[in-house]
């Protein structure tokens, strides 16, 4: 039986994940107090072979005692002890994100009260909800993303995680849209020439052939690229020794269109030659 723990914060889109969990065939359990978490592993596990229970996802929000909070990775290694494999995703988005969701949708965040606003509820929760995000296996960022996106996101990285394959994601960002927080290694190529300040190439992007056969034109390029695909075959099996589930490695230029998108679409296919699990997203472009 495999348990599957997802948190995050309040409009960050944890219901739209749990939603795509459920597509996945797990039994999906939703605000469930942590408190009572080994009580229900320990019930699943005796189901187990009476029903077709085999993946288990669980909601876990703010709304629960500060000391099961705090207590959330002991809880967790007790749970791993009994010889269940367990995973933790956690939804963050930015502060500006989160704020606009909640005004276009007129939710009210659960920690707000009369003497509460937003922008003080949404810094609470984030600091009550560390030790979750501390344990996380992987962190999703949806401040660029929709809720399409985002049940895309769920069905790639934790449906085609099924195997013990760790699941190597290359992402292009642009930095003048802000970093992505949820990355484990993030390169910055903005020293790269541009094809921005060429007219004929300014309105295409590193997927189009011209903007290819530009960059593959620039020495510097191609060293930049080689310098990164060495670091990563190098690394990635350090972090599968560990039995990490999840890498994600960031590739940023300044707007995500040209420089970032090529550098990450050749080392999508690169790694895709070796490995499986090899996953490719243009935060910009999408």
């Amino acid at each position: 039986m495999k348990l599957l723990v997802l948190s995050g914060l309040s409009g960050a889109g944890k219901s739209i994940a749990l939603q795509a969990l459920e597509d996945l065939s797990y039994y999906c359990v939703d605000n469930l107090p942590i408190a009572l978490l080994p009580g229900f592993v320990v019930q699943m596990t005796a189901m187990e072979g009476r029903q077709a229970v085999k993946d288990i996802a669980v909601g876990v929000d703010a709304r629960n005692m500060i000391d099961d909070l705090q207590n959330f990775r002991s809880i967790l290694d007790n749970i791993k002890a009994q010889g269940i494999t367990c995973e933790v995703i956690f939804i963050v988005a930015s502060d500006n994100a989160l704020i606009k969701r909640f005004s276009e949708t007129r939710r009210k965040h659960p920690l707000t009260n009369d003497r509460i606003p937003l922008i003080e509820a949404i810094a609470a929760e984030r600091h009550l909800l560390t030790p979750i995000a501390d344990c996380a296996d992987l962190q999703i960022d949806t401040s660029h993303t929709n809720v399409h996106q985002l049940r895309d996101q769920i069905r790639e990285r934790v449906g085609r995680n099924a195997s013990p394959a760790l699941s190597l994601q290359f992402l292009s960002f642009g930095f003048k849209y802000g970093h992505p927080i949820d990355a484990d290694f993030v390169f910055d190529v903005r020293c790269l020439p541009n094809p921005h300040w060429d007219p004929k190439l300014r309105l295409q992007t590193g997927r189009d052939k011209d903007v290819i056969e530009f960059l593959q034109q620039q020495a510097v390029a191609k060293e930049m690229l080689d310098d990164i695909t060495r670091f990563v075959e190098r690394w990635v099996p350090n972090f599968e020794a560990e039995n990490r589930s999840y890498l994600t490695v960031a590739v940023g230029c300044t707007g995500g269109q040209h420089r970032s998108v090529y550098l990450t679409e050749a080392l999508g296919a690169h790694f895709r030659q070796q490995r499986d699990g090899v996953l490719i997203r243009h935060r910009e472009l999408s």
